[in-house]
């Protein structure tokens, strides 16, 4: 059972849920703690790195996307307490993603022959945009997955790259910005192995994460864990309404738990 959600997206990046509706989405999934991650942005409503809303713990955490030689991956920063050097880098991101979504959208406008009338700001992201293609009464598209297979998605026609930071420069970010740092979902990239290599600068792993159909080297996760002396996290990756598909029980909560400054 799922204690701890540690991987959760609101409507300050790229989710649906509003920071006010996310206890009652946790408590609808019966989790207790909620991770709140948004992409490349703190969340301006949670004052400190651990508060409590409602009877729910939420903790203040990031997602920041890095580039490495071989690959981009994600880190997950917990126990937030923004500095103005990181908020300087997420407010530079932010003028990036939203210079990167009128390129896509103009590319997609031009593709398709059709005027998608989206509002663009620092938090549009291709989900975003993807949908507005779906929403579209002449784009003939169903589904988001659809709009990333075929324009949107790396080395498709409408792909735009992101300029981001590199590990290092993402990991001095987040070490003095968050009280723990963890790799994100390491088999959702192209090599796993050298994403997890990296974990020797990190604190934990996400070993809970609902990757589906895809294939989970379970000894090569457990062999990083030991080698890197690692804590785990786990979380659903939720963008939308539903928390709870994938986390931490409450043991493994408090090993967390107990690294995460409760005040600013």
């Amino acid at each position: 059972m799922v204690y701890a959600d540690l991987h959760v997206h609101t409507e300050n990046s790229d989710g649906t849920l509003s920071i006010e509706a996310v206890p009652r989405a946790a408590r609808a999934g019966s989790v207790a703690v909620v991770g709140v991650t948004d992409h490349d942005r703190p969340h301006p409503d949670l004052e400190a790195p651990v508060v409590e809303r409602d009877g729910v713990t939420i903790v203040h955490g990031i997602e920041l996307r890095v580039e490495t030689p071989s690959q981009r991956i994600d880190l997950l920063g917990y126990g937030l307490d923004p500095t103005p050097e990181l908020r300087a880098e997420t407010e530079r991101l932010a003028r990036n993603r939203r210079e990167r979504a009128h390129e896509i959208v103009a590319c997609l406008e031009a593709e398709l022959g059709i005027d998608l009338d989206l509002g663009i700001d620092g938090r549009t992201g291709r989900p975003h945009i993807a949908r507005a293609v779906v929403e579209h009464p002449e784009a003939d598209y169903q589904t988001v997955e659809r709009v990333f297979q075929d324009l949107i998605g790396t080395d498709r026609p409408c792909f735009v790259p992101r300029a981001i930071p590199d590990f290092d420069r993402g990991v001095e970010l987040l070490s003095g910005a968050a009280d723990l740092l963890s790799l994100a979902h390491p088999f959702r990239y192209a090599d796993p192995a050298a994403a997890l290599a990296r974990c020797s600068r990190l604190d934990a792993v996400e070993r809970y994460y609902p990757y589906g159909a895809d294939v989970v080297d379970q000894p090569l996760l457990e062999s990083a864990i030991e080698d890197h002396g690692l804590l785990v996290t786990g979380g659903s990756d939720a963008h939308g309404t539903e928390i709870g598909a994938a986390g931490l029980d409450r043991a493994d909560y408090e090993s967390i738990a107990a690294r995460i400054s409760p005040e600013p």
